[in-house]
């Protein structure tokens, strides 16, 4: 009997990231092509914000109803707190050290570069600027969680979220039928996503199309070695930094590169995270972590351990500092990575949010901030590369988190590896 033909969705994503790219370089700056390409991609991403909420509410309230123990609760969020402050930490150093190595704003041609348009994110800068850290608190705990989960405002849709399964586990017998909807929920929802993932060929075609139709390719030249050292470093992140936390609990790094192949191309050429949340939670409880911990570490994550967002952010602010001449004392450089610490903790949810902390860390050590506007334009491309990074960073902690509470199934790990071997 014949072999049946599959051409898995890494492939048809893969062809549609390629596919987007041709059409984009040869209709470089025809405005047809974001009039009929940007509704497919709009529409995809559409799909997934739809779903984005339900799976957090119910995958969370099922995990914490489940566990119903507020005591492990607070356990598990500092543990994990803890380990997204630390890997963050370490993301700021290494881009960091990446950037005074190998220098990549020095001898730069600010006269050959293109400026965009950065007004959107000053205007934003202002406003997150404008709240405190008491701000920051209050606005996790909602006021109309209907209103948050409209807006999509992930703090606080955890924050409701992890109360309403504690209460469903403390009334006991009563609150099974309200557990058993949430379940039910959380089954259709991931049912959804498959379907919606169908699509994500097409909406990948759409946004690269537009992306590459707008800038060119040959603006990438001005800004290569840039381009180069972000993409460069941040391989070395996952492959020895992340590789050696996934070492030390027993993993291999690169058996979760594998296993999120799909994710990972989705995710770059999307540069959203949010495009393959749903099934990275369906991963990671496959691989074997618990419900109640994929549905707290990896929503949560998305707030506070984005990796790669943190290291580009330091690796962009001593090239533009290099770009101007400016030579930063080693107290300066220590002040920018306790700054970033700050700034880049809980405003995931903020468009274009390197942009804004970077906005917000490079005035505290002298760097102009009209320099983010000569690096505007390939951002997209370098935002590709850091959503890669950090998924593949939530994926790690969530293992790590699991590990630590000594609660990885390694026998559903073996299963599901095993599974996925005799479907290739």
């Amino acid at each position: 009997m014949r072999k049946k033909f599959k051409f898995p969705l890494a492939y048809q994503i893969l062809v549609g990231l390629i596919l987007g790219i041709i059409v984009g370089a040869v209709f470089y700056g025809n405005p047809a092509v974001e009039t009929y390409l940007q509704p497919l991609g709009t529409i995809f991403i559409n799909m997934i914000k739809m779903i984005v909420v339900p799976i957090i509410v119910s995958t969370l309230i099922v995990g914490v109803a489940g566990t119903g123990n507020i005591k492990q609760l607070g356990k598990l969020g500092g543990k994990t707190m803890i380990y997204f402050q630390f890997v963050s930490l370490i993301a700021i150093i290494v881009g960091l050290s990446a950037a005074n190595i190998f220098k990549p704003g020095v001898g730069v041609d600010m006269s050959s570069l293109s400026k965009g348009d950065i007004n959107q994110y000053v205007q934003t800068t202002e406003e997150v600027q404008n709240s405190g850290v008491m701000d920051v608190l209050v606005g996790i705990v909602p006021n109309n969680i209907i209103q948050s989960m409209a807006a999509g405002e992930m703090l606080p849709i955890i924050f409701f979220s992890v109360l309403f399964g504690l209460g469903v586990a403390s009334i006991g017998e009563r609150g099974k039928p309200v557990l058993a909807f949430f379940r039910g929920t959380a089954d259709a929802m991931f049912w959804v996503t498959n379907l919606i993932m169908k699509f994500a060929p097409f909406g990948v075609f759409g946004l690269i199309g537009v992306t590459v139709s707008k800038f060119g390719l040959s603006s990438l030249v001005p800004l290569g070695k840039l381009m180069i050292l972000v993409y460069l470093t941040m391989i070395f992140f996952v492959v020895v930094v992340l590789g050696a936390i996934s070492k030390k609990v027993g993993e291999s790094i690169f058996t979760t590169i594998k296993l999120l192949k799909d994710e990972l191309i989705l995710a770059y050429s999307t540069s959203s995270s949010e495009t393959v949340l749903p099934k990275l939670m369906e991963k990671m409880e496959k691989k074997g972590c618990p419900k109640d911990i994929v549905s707290f570490v990896i929503p949560t994550g998305y707030s506070f351990n984005l990796d790669g967002s943190t290291l580009y952010q330091a690796l962009a602010a001593i090239f533009i500092a290099q770009m101007y001449g400016i030579d930063l004392s080693i107290m300066e450089q220590v002040t920018l990575v306790l700054v970033l610490m700050i700034t880049s903790n809980g405003i995931a949810g903020v468009p274009g949010v390197s942009f804004v902390v970077l906005l917000a860390t490079l005035g505290t050590v002298g760097i102009p901030l009209e320099g983010l506007a000569f690096i505007a334009g390939v951002d997209r491309l370098l935002d590709m590369g850091r959503t890669v990074v950090n998924v593949i960073g939530n994926a790690t902690a969530t293992v790590v988190i699991s590990k630590a509470e000594g609660r990885f199934d390694n026998a559903k790990k073996e299963e599901y590896l095993k599974t996925i071997e005799d479907m290739a």
